[in-house]
């Protein structure tokens, strides 16, 4: 069953071996994360599903990562770092079978752990070595497909006999300051405000109605992660909770937790 559900970033920073003394000047999101794996421990997690804007993403395809072991290192970031999971196999074909059966397209795809699913886990996995992994992967799809998508994830989570997390992995504006890797936009702060505000009202439509314009202009790479989180969570009652956010080299880093009733 779905028992936790959190927003995490992934800059590659945040390894502590590429990161260095960068660290220090993100040490709120370094904090927010520990605080985030703590409560996964706490919760007795078997399975956590990470969606990443960096795996295989298709125009009109959601892809699900059936490689049996995942498999995956920092050696494009000039780092050793290693990880490796066992995937759940079964909660990864429950999902492609639903959404078959749901007409929402998803292709099987197997490849290595990208760094949009491994940064989370660095995290969130230290206290839990043997749990089990998703590796999913969003489309260009309207948004209205994804939020179904999360529908049917949260289906196939309900009736697994394990504990399931959910973890939206993305960073939101990558244009904050005049440095930042995108370059600046005035929008880039205005679609992070609009985000954070929309999350902690729990307004799921702002959400879904966020003019197209904005979020180009923005240069995220999150929001379609949000919006499957935002579809698991629909048919049950939760309470949204900004953990962090900063945004020191000009991309906003959010971390959060769904408190799930």
């Amino acid at each position: 069953m779905l028992s936790f559900a959190a927003i995490c970033p992934h800059p590659p920073l945040l390894i502590p071996s590429i990161g260095g003394r960068d660290l220090a000047e993100i040490k709120n999101t370094v904090d927010a994360m520990n605080l985030l794996s703590d409560r996964m421990e706490n919760e007795k997690i078997d399975t956590i599903m990470v969606i990443s804007p960096h795996g295989s993403v298709f125009m009109d395809l959601m892809s699900i990562n059936t490689s049996e072991k995942l498999i995956g290192d920092f050696t494009d970031f000039g780092d050793e770092t290693k990880m490796e999971f066992q995937n759940d196999i079964d909660l990864a074909s429950y999902i492609k079978d639903i959404a078959d059966s749901d007409d929402v397209p998803v292709q099987t795809v197997s490849e290595n752990l990208d760094h949009g699913a491994m940064v989370p886990l660095y995290y969130l996995t230290q206290r839990m070595p043997d749990v089990k992994v998703v590796h999913i992967s969003f489309s260009y799809l309207d948004y209205g497909k994804h939020f179904s998508f999360g529908e049917i994830i949260y289906e196939a989570a309900q009736n697994m006999d394990g504990n399931v997390a959910i973890v939206a992995s993305g960073d939101l504006s990558h244009r904050l300051t005049v440095d930042a890797p995108a370059g600046y936009s005035p929008q880039g702060k205005l679609f992070d405000d609009l985000i954070v505000n929309s999350l902690e009202r729990d307004s799921v439509k702002e959400i879904l109605d966020i003019d197209s314009e904005l979020v180009d202009r923005a240069g995220e790479c999150g929001l379609r992660s949000i919006i499957i989180l935002l579809g698991a969570l629909s048919n049950i009652n939760y309470k949204f909770k900004k953990l962090s956010y900063e945004g020191p080299f000009g991309v906003g880093y959010l971390v959060g937790e769904f408190q799930i009733f």
